[in-house]
């Protein structure tokens, strides 16, 4: 099978050592399909022997060791910014890639000259489908989605135009974003969008950068029958509750940066105290709740 063009990989990974082993025996697998294939991890200080792990089994990847935590935004920038080839994936490193995956997304790029980020189609590791792909989200469907209200109302519309639950996601298309767990970026388009945003020290640096995309004139696209396995929170749910309060910081620097001035100007301050109102209590009940799921499992 003729290589398909150059690619560089980006790995962020932090104590994800066992994960960070799997994600990279599979990268392996996909080598013959690409005329040079470069992946790059950036170790974010971690303390479980990754790095040392990486350059003991993995003597190809290109290893760049941090002495503090860049976060997920600064790690993959960091890769970006040395990379080789002007395509980039962005990868979590708690990811398996089947076989061909990454090649069906070189062609569907080839094949979509407008997409300047495109998805796979993530399963969880029991095979079940992760949406992945969604609608930009606001703040009625933040107050409901997994939250006691969700609970009272489960078959809300906000959450299920939210989470695309009117497709079934086994059709390519145009959507508004897809998750940063992989994330295939055209060399045209990081030119233009240099990668994340820096504010974002994790989450919702995906969803904004597809948002820049589309405001620059790039498809954002979906592709279901390139697939990759994603075990979610690997690294994040070894300190909950900071990420919980991260997430929604992210969440409501979103809606403040991009959803905002989108508003009738009279209407912004509404938009903004409805916001913080509502990612506020949202962030509080999570960070309760966790708490007490916390006292009763001791």
């Amino acid at each position: 099978m003729t290589p398909v063009s150059d690619l560089s990989i980006t790995i962020c990974s932090w104590n994800t050592q066992a994960d960070l082993r799997l994600c990279l025996a599979s990268l392996e697998a996909e080598r013959p399909d690409f005329a040079d294939l470069e992946v790059i991890v950036v170790d974010n200080n971690s303390e479980d022997g990754s790095p040392d792990m990486v350059a003991r089994e993995f003597p190809a990847v290109r290893l760049l060791r941090q002495s503090v935590n860049l976060g997920f935004t600064g790690g993959h920038n960091h890769a970006l910014s040395v990379r080789s080839h002007p395509t980039a994936l962005l990868l979590n490193s708690d990811t398996i890639v089947h076989r061909g995956a990454l090649r069906r997304l070189a062609e569907a790029a080839a094949e979509r000259p407008d997409a300047g980020v495109l998805g796979p189609r993530l399963l969880n590791p029991d095979a079940s489908l992760q949406k992945s792909c969604r609608r930009f989200p606001n703040p009625i469907a933040a107050a409901f989605r997994n939250t006691p209200l969700g609970k009272l109302f489960p078959n809300n519309r906000f959450v299920r135009e939210y989470l695309m639950e009117d497709y079934d996601h086994s059709l390519p298309r145009s959507v508004d974003w897809v998750s940063g767990a992989a994330m295939w970026v055209t060399g045209p388009a990081l030119d233009v969008l240099k990668g994340f945003d820096p504010e974002f020290f994790m989450y919702c640096e995906d969803v904004d950068l597809c948002w820049r995309a589309r405001k620059a004139g790039f498809d954002v696209v979906y592709i279901p029958d390139s697939v990759i396995v994603h075990a979610i929170g690997r690294s994040t749910d070894q300190v909950p509750n900071r990420m919980i309060g991260r997430f929604h910081r992210s969440m409501l620097r979103f809606f403040l940066k991009n959803m905002v001035p989108e508003r009738p100007l009279l209407l912004r301050p509404f938009s903004i105290a409805g916001a913080v109102l509502a990612i506020g209590i949202r962030a509080s009940v999570f960070i309760v709740k966790n708490k007490i799921d916390r006292l009763r499992r001791r």
